[in-house]
C-alpha cells in the first residue's frame, strides 16, 4: 500500500505519523513550501527575533528517514484519478493507492485598485515571511483586514519600529466573532499598544507607480506608506483539483470519513469541507487543532479501522498583541434566542470572562476569556455534561489555569451572576 500525502502542514504530517504508528505502508509526503514540516503559527516569532526557523521544526531532520516517511520537495501539477497517479513540476510522476489532499488555505485575493504593486502582500506562508524580510525600508505600513492574521502582521511590523495603521471595516475589531464587549476591549488594547486601529474604515486604492507609496481611504484621507498587508481572510486551496472529477464547493467535499467522491482520495485540514458538519460546527474550519484531529482520524480509516471525524466541542485560542484569548463551546457574536450570558471584566489587569448559558435550563453552553487562562479539559467536560450555571459558579476556581499568585476572579463573577438573578 502506497499512501501519498500532498501537503506537509499539521494535517498531512499528523496523518503520516499516525499511519506509520499503525502500519508499515509506504508513505510519501509532497510539499513545495518547505522541505520539512514546521509550525506555521510560529512564523511571526521568527520575524520578531524570538526564534530561528529551525526552532519551528518539531522534529529533527533525521526523524523522517528513521520512520520511513519519504519527503519530496516538489509541486504536484496534475492528479489523474483514473490511473491513480500524480504529475510533478520536476517532470516526475508518482503512483498512489491512497491519496490524501492536505492542501491548506490560500489568502483571499485583494481586489483593491493597486493590489498588484510591489510592497503589497499577505502573511501566510514561509515564502511570505521571506518576502517580508526583504522590505527593510518600511517606515509606515497599512494593513487591510482585522482578523487574526492582520493583528499578527501588525504586531510583527510594530516590533521593528514600523508605524502601523490597521484598517478594519467593521464597527468593532473582529465583531463577526467577538461579542461587543470583548470586541471593544480588544480594540482598546490594540490602540494602547501603539497600533493605529481605524474602525469602519475601508481602503479605496493603493497608490504608486511600481512600489506602494500611499493608500487612499474611503473617507478620502491619504496615508503615506511603503507596505500594505492584505489580510482579508483565507479560503480553502482547491486550485489543484479544479480540473479533476473531485467534487468541490467552498472546499473539497468530504463525508464523515473525510473521503471525497472519488474512492481512495481523501481531503483534510483547511481545504476540506464537511458535507454534514456536526451541530454548532462550520463546514470549513481553518484551525490548527482540527487539522490535527482530522489527521488522526484519517490514519485510522486508511489503516483499516473506519473512524468518523468527530471534532467535539469547539475551542480556539489566539493573542491580540499582549492580550490572550480563549473560547470554548457556543459563544456567538450576537447572543440571542434561547441563550443569554454573564460578562465580567476589569481594566487593570485587562481580563474578562463571559459564560453563555440557556435562559430556561441554565445549562452552560460556552466560555470566552481575555487575559485569563482556563482549563480546557474542564471547559470541555462541563459543556458536554450540561453543567448548570449554579454548578459552574460554585466550582469556578477549578477552571483557573493562571499562575499561583494571580489575582482570583471567581468571587466577583459569582457576585455579578447573583445580582443578575435577583433582577429576573
Amino acid at each position: 500500500m502506497h499512501v501519498v500525502i500532498i501537503g506537509n502542514g499539521i494535517s498531512g504530517i499528523t496523518t503520516a505519523r499516525h499511519i506509520r504508528k499503525l502500519s508499515d505502508y509506504q508513505i510519501t509526503v509532497i510539499s513545495s513550501e518547505s522541505e520539512y514540516f514546521f509550525s506555521r503559527t510560529a512564523l511571526m516569532y521568527i520575524y520578531m527575533g524570538h526564534m530561528k526557523f529551525e526552532h519551528t521544526q518539531p522534529y529533527e531532520n533525521w526523524f523522517w528517514k528513521k520512520n520511513k516517511i519519504d519527503l519530496m520537495f516538489d509541486r504536484v501539477t496534475d492528479i489523474n484519478t483514473d490511473n491513480q497517479s500524480l504529475s510533478l513540476k520536476s517532470g516526475k510522476s508518482i503512483a498512489y493507492d491512497k491519496l490524501v489532499l492536505a492542501l491548506g488555505s490560500i489568502p483571499r485575493p485583494l481586489l483593491t485598485k493597486g493590489a498588484e504593486l510591489n510592497g503589497v502582500q499577505g502573511m501566510y506562508s514561509k515564502q511570505d515571511l521571506e518576502r517580508l524580510e526583504n522590505t527593510k525600508d518600511i517606515k509606515n505600513a497599512v494593513i487591510i483586514g482585522g482578523g487574526l492574521i492582520g493583528i499578527e502582521l501588525a504586531e510583527m511590523l510594530h516590533s521593528r519600529g514600523v508605524h502601523v495603521t490597521l484598517a478594519v471595516r467593521e464597527k468593532q475589531y473582529w465583531d463577526i466573532v467577538l461579542p461587543p464587549e470583548e470586541a471593544k476591549m480588544v480594540g482598546n488594547h490594540i490602540l494602547s499598544r501603539g497600533i493605529d486601529l481605524r474602525l469602519e474604515t475601508t481602503v479605496e486604492s493603493i497608490n504608486g507607480s511600481d512600489k506602494v507609496e500611499s493608500v487612499t481611504l474611503g473617507t478620502g484621507e491619504q496615508i503615506n506608506c511603503q507596505f500594505v498587508g492584505a489580510t482579508i481572510g483565507v479560503m480553502a486551496n482547491v486550485e489543484l483539483v479544479k480540473n479533476t472529477s473531485i467534487e468541490t464547493n467552498r472546499g473539497i467535499l468530504v463525508d464523515e470519513l473525510l473521503q471525497t467522491n472519488i474512492p481512495a482520495i481523501y481531503a483534510i485540514g483547511d481545504c476540506a469541507e464537511i458535507k454534514h458538519p456536526a451541530k454548532g460546527r462550520r463546514a470549513v474550519e481553518a484551525v490548527w487543532y482540527t487539522g490535527r484531529m482530522m489527521g488522526e482520524s484519517l490514519a485510522q480509516t486508511i489503516c483499516g479501522t473506519p473512524t468518523p471525524y468527530n471534532p467535539g466541542i469547539w475551542f480556539n485560542s489566539a493573542k491580540f498583541v499582549d492580550l490572550e484569548y480563549q473560547t470554548y463551546g457556543d459563544v456567538p457574536a450576537k447572543i440571542k434566542g434561547e441563550l443569554t450570558s454573564i460578562f465580567w471584566s476589569e481594566s487593570d489587569p485587562e481580563r474578562s470572562l463571559r459564560i453563555v448559558y440557556e435562559k430556561l435550563t441554565r445549562k452552560v453552553r460556552g466560555f470566552n476569556v481575555l487575559g485569563l487562562r482556563l482549563r480546557h479539559k474542564l471547559c470541555d467536560e462541563w459543556i458536554k455534561t450540561e453543567k448548570t450555571m449554579d454548578y459552574v459558579l460554585n466550582h469556578l476556581e477549578e477552571l483557573n489555569f493562571d499562575p499561583e499568585f494571580f489575582q482570583k476572579f471567581a468571587p466577583q463573577v459569582k457576585s455579578k451572576f447573583e445580582a443578575l438573578v435577583l433582577k429576573e
